[in-house]
């Protein structure tokens, strides 16, 4: 059960205080809001530019001024705003230098005030389903979207409560540096590397790059701090009194996932002597071994390991595996990203469903730079256990000249151009379907959407 928090998450003096200017009296802050479209009345707004400067790499720069957006935050029941200019509006405002730095301090001072155990969660895949099972495995809310970057990391921690029970984070990267400044913001009590795989390699250049980049979250841990582990994984020597716990298949791992069943979608784990069984939300042997990192980081930090045993399909984030029926069809949602090493346990896991006709609408993994063709290539080695293979981008051109005949459904450029209706009449109750790709194939063009309403309206579903 998620725990009940306070209404107020920063009092205005305090605020002032930990972004640098007088101390004020004024409105008692319930929630930190960049985006009028999901501010919720109490927030303080962040009128953050589009633009964050050399000092972060981002894919996604603009010319956007949260300024701009300061009288409709006030309109939605902002009760003030951080900003660097004067706004106009009336608005109690907390004036800094740059946004994006009191936003950071916001961020240091609510770690800095945080008295629980702090838990950062990075690796190449699975991060948020991740931070979901540890979520609801701790009793904490669950936060949505994935905040992970220069912003999101600053955003999630100045939006803790102080006595929230526990506090989760996830930290991202696409680029060489990103880690170790936001590994060093949160300065977690424990800290995941869950996997280190082929993503983002345009980026990088080789998968020995991103490994130091993902192992430096270990560089924001205190003495008597916990760097959580896959068994398989080198460390790089870690600073003295780093404690270290390790997670996999090997008999020696801390936490050993010995056994997986696909029909009941259960998982047993040996943890220090102890044999555990416990259900995997959204099944698979991927999210069986996400279930074993779990389990490290609550006996790393001496938290309860029975709260994760039971845990609900409901907690798997929209996208990232997250199933719903239709007409009689169940659809395996993992849209939201994808990698080789991902692409390859969602298929394996699709393989495995108990008794079903299956189908899987693979979209092209970007970002994978000159090995790419071989990449998708090496996808058919997955699919011998599928019926039919829908293929979507130029990038899952060599899976599509790698599959035979019989398995080939469909093949598109586009999301946009992939004819739901033909997918939906091969379809048939009892059957079911993985969709998977990297985001801006399917979850940008919001493709599963179109195919529940295509399966709904074809079967007279709700």
């Amino acid at each position: 059960m998620a725990q009940e928090l306070s209404e107020v998450v920063w009092h205005w003096r305090d605020a002032c205080v930990a972004v640098g200017v007088p101390p004020v009296d004024g409105p008692d802050i319930s929630g930190i809001s960049i985006d009028t479209r999901t501010l919720r009345e109490g927030d303080l707004f962040v009128a953050l530019l589009g633009d964050p400067g050399p000092r972060f790499n981002t894919d996604s720069r603009t010319d956007r001024d949260g300024h701009a957006f300061i009288d409709d935050a006030q309109q939605r029941g902002a009760v003030g705003a951080l900003t660097h200019r004067a706004s106009g509006t009336g608005l109690p405002e907390l004036r800094v230098a740059d946004t994006l730095d009191g936003l950071w301090a916001l961020g240091r001072a609510a770690r800095a005030r945080f008295t629980g155990p702090v838990f950062a969660v990075t690796g190449s895949s699975g991060k948020t389903t991740v931070r979901s099972f540890l979520n609801a495995a701790l009793g904490c809310p669950q936060a949505t979207g994935s905040l992970n970057n220069f912003w999101g990391v600053p955003l999630s921690l100045a939006r803790t409560p102080r006595n929230a029970l526990a506090a989760v984070l996830e930290i991202g990267t696409n680029h060489p540096g990103e880690i170790e400044p936001l590994a060093k913001l949160v300065s977690p009590t424990v800290a995941l590397v869950l996997n280190v795989r082929p993503a983002h390699l345009q980026y990088f250049g080789s998968i020995e790059a991103l490994r130091a980049e993902k192992t430096s979250i270990f560089d924001g841990l205190d003495a008597g701090g916990v760097a959580v582990h896959p068994d398989d994984l080198p460390l790089a020597r870690l600073r003295p009194g780093i404690r270290t716990r390790s997670f996999g298949r090997a008999d020696d791992s801390d936490v050993s996932l010995r056994d997986y069943d696909a029909e009941s979608r259960t998982a047993t784990f040996r943890i220090d002597g102890r044999v555990l069984t416990a259900r995997v939300p959204g099944g698979g042997v991927h999210r069986a071994t996400s279930l074993a990192a779990v389990l490290a980081c609550l006996s790393a930090a001496e938290q309860s390991l029975e709260s994760a045993l039971n845990l609900p399909d409901s907690i798997v984030p929209e996208g990232r595996g997250s199933r719903v029926s239709i007409g009689g069809v169940e659809i395996i949602d993992d849209s939201y990203n994808a990698n080789p090493t991902s692409m390859a346990a969602a298929l394996n896991g699709l393989a495995a469903e108990p008794g079903r006709h299956r189908m899987a609408i693979l979209g092209e993994m970007l970002e994978l730079g000159d090995g790419s063709v071989e990449y998708h290539r090496r996808l058919s080695e997955h699919c011998s256990g599928i019926d039919h293979i829908v293929c979507v981008g130029q990038g899952m051109t060599a899976l599509w000249n790698e599959l035979p005949a019989s398995q080939r459904l469909l093949r598109a450029d586009r999301a946009a151009d992939v004819p739901v209706h033909d997918i939906v009449a091969a379809l048939a109750s009892g059957d079911v379907v993985l969709v998977k790709g990297s985001n801006r194939v399917f979850w940008a063009d919001k493709f599963v959407k179109r195919l529940r309403e295509a399966i709904a309206s074809a079967r007279g579903a709700a």
